[in-house]
């Protein structure tokens, strides 16, 4: 099973063309993103969860310009890089969460 799940942990999304291929496909009935992802129905889970995709094995503590160049390095949606650019810029964020938390408070 390592061998099978090495591209999925290194890469940090599938590497299969096919979703059956997937170790664990998406649900049916999970609702839809914007983006085209499916989240949990509340907005703040949905949130983090988005961040998560585009901020996985980013190095924390970062500031808002390392999350903004990493957002667009890794092509985030501009809704969500517009909203992290509205972040104070002289905060440190600690994890995805905390970063999840500032901006669900905006």
């Amino acid at each position: 099973m390592k061998h099978q799940l090495k591209g999925l942990l290194q890469s940090g999304h599938p590497t299969r063309t096919e979703e059956w291929h997937d170790p664990e496909p998406v649900a049916d009935d999970d609702p839809e993103l914007a983006s085209g992802g499916r989240v949990p129905s509340d907005a703040f889970e949905a949130l983090r969860l988005e961040l998560a995709r585009h901020l996985a094995r980013t190095p924390f503590p970062a500031h808002r310009g390392d999350l903004l160049r990493v957002l667009r390095e890794r092509h985030a949606p501009d809704p969500l890089t517009h909203r992290v650019e509205g972040l104070p810029g002289d905060r440190t964020y600690r994890s995805v969460q905390d970063v999840a938390v500032a901006l669900h408070r905006r």
